[in-house]
């Protein structure tokens, strides 16, 4: 997709960080944009920060409930269009261990994390089809590449993300299904709020929503699979292929293991 003008795009988590950041680059590319989010003060606030630069709308719902993501899907394909681009964001993140995690944060992370990303693309992909064109984008994070200590669930639900996004895209090249595109998000820490008191591990750096979003749409633009910031990040894959104390001693190295200590995000 090189031509955002006219094109309808929903953005999960729109209401902050990253999701903001992107919607406005759409909008300013031409877009409409629909901003879902659940939190209603937080996303009027976007809406109206975004409203004198084009067309954009706002849909309070909890993404990690199917119904309400059919029901939203429906009101904004009535209200602005098919969906052309979907850009399923919206993730959380629990302060913990897994053993010192509760079970409904637990079953939040999986259920807003992955689980949204699957209603989503349930509502909007069989159009897409339809009409032979769309780009669907899924935020996984570096965390979903290899896992860190200190956020299981969170690793778990973004190793999720990019299983069923490579599986769907599979799956769609097997059935020569080659009108949609697709880009895979994967960032290290992002200044959001959402890591606040965590530590980039050595040789990485906290990135801004506003290059990440850059990089999302460059992505989009391109064709690009992955996008993996900063771009040591797509290397991580290869740990898989080193001898356990290897393994160990490159996090402790690199002090991945600890880059969660002092972590306060919401």
């Amino acid at each position: 997709m090189r031509d955002f003008r006219g094109k309808v795009a929903v953005v999960t988590g729109g209401a902050g960080g990253l999701g903001r950041a992107t919607a406005e680059r759409l909008i300013r590319a031409g877009a409409k944009v629909a901003l879902w989010d659940l939190d209603r003060d937080r996303l009027e606030e976007t809406r109206r920060l975004l409203d004198p630069l084009g067309v954009v709308a706002a849909y309070a719902l909890d993404v990690g409930d199917r119904d309400e993501v059919f029901d939203a899907a429906r009101r904004v394909e009535n209200e602005l269009g098919p969906v052309d681009l979907l850009d399923n964001n919206a993730g959380i993140m629990r302060p913990g261990t897994f053993l010192e995690a509760d079970l409904q944060g637990v079953e939040a992370t999986v259920r807003v994390n992955l689980l949204s990303y699957m209603w989503t693309t349930k509502a909007f992909l069989p159009g897409m089809i339809t009409r032979k064109r769309g780009h669907l984008v899924f935020v996984a994070s570096a965390a979903g590449l290899v896992g860190v200590a200190g956020m299981a669930a969170y690793s778990a639900s973004k190793h999720g993300v990019v299983g069923f996004a490579e599986s769907l895209r599979q799956e769609l090249r097997r059935d020569k299904i080659e009108d949609i595109g697709m880009t895979i998000v994967c960032p290290s820490f992002i200044m959001t709020g959402m890591f606040d008191g965590a530590t980039p591990p050595r040789w990485t750096r906290w990135l801004t929503p506003e290059e990440v979003a850059e990089k999302i749409l460059a992505g989009v633009c391109s064709g690009k699979l992955y996008v993996s910031e900063p771009a040591l990040i797509k290397w991580l894959p290869l740990m898989r292929t080193l001898p356990a104390a290897v393994y160990d001693r490159i996090t402790r190295i690199t002090r991945a293991d600890s880059a969660l200590e002092g972590f306060s995000g919401k």
